[in-house]
């Protein structure tokens, strides 16, 4: 069974989604927030596998809101809801330790499909999509000409100090967008081999899923905006 926190400032809204989380079996519905105070709360309160934040919300925001949940730890997932598909909000978002993103007007069974997925640990955004995300804000990133001091370069990076060769050269893929078949094709591996590189990279470096691993490969310039 999923739990799930609703997080949005528009009553109809939460209607709308608890409408939906209700007519399914392997979902529960834990609460509904309407601000941000009101979601970092909650979620400590009740402990929701999945917490589905709006982001444009009086007060503290949807951003602030997600940054603070994963800041204290929680287990919970964050899946933000943003009117558009790569706009500075859902990069915000991700930057913060969301684990993926879904337009407002997306279909009902791609809601609960990206609630499921989140659930189970995965990111609810497409690899090249992710790419694209970063590198139409790029200029928020270091760039590896002028890098600030506190930067370490890839090769030192610390997150990375534990990961093999292979492993540094999985993660540099993850970060260029490539799918897992593409990557199994590439070093010439079974996709079951590259999903446990991958569990391991995400072990090693603390990311919390694909989307944080392809922000790390970028903060630590093994990947750099096209």
């Amino acid at each position: 069974m999923t739990t799930v926190l609703v997080v949005d400032d528009q009553p109809m809204q939460r209607f709308g989604f608890r409408m939906l989380l209700e007519s399914q079996d392997d979902m529960t519905l834990l609460g509904e927030a309407g601000n941000g105070t009101e979601a970092v709360r909650l979620a400590a309160e009740l402990h929701p596998d999945v917490v589905l934040m709006d982001i444009r919300m009086p007060g503290l925001d949807g951003i602030e809101a997600t940054r603070r949940i994963v800041a204290s730890g929680s287990r919970s997932r964050i899946l933000i809801m943003t009117t558009f598909d790569l706009d500075e909000y859902a990069y915000a978002g991700l930057r913060a330790g969301a684990s993926g993103f879904l337009v407002k007007d997306a279909l009902p069974e791609e809601l609960l499909s990206g609630i499921r997925a989140v659930a189970s640990g995965d990111a609810v955004v497409a690899p090249s999509l992710t790419r694209r995300l970063l590198d139409a804000y790029a200029h928020h990133l270091p760039t590896a000409n002028t890098p600030p001091a506190h930067q370490e370069p890839a090769d030192t990076h610390p997150r990375l100090a534990r990961l093999t060769d292979r492993e540094q050269e999985i993660l540099t893929a993850i970060g260029r967008g490539w799918t897992n078949q593409e990557i199994a094709e590439r070093f010439h591996l079974a996709e079951s081999t590259v999903k446990t590189h991958i569990s391991r990279i995400l072990a090693k470096t603390g990311a919390r899923d694909r989307v944080q691993a392809v922000i790390l490969a970028y903060d630590s310039r093994l990947v750099s905006p096209e």
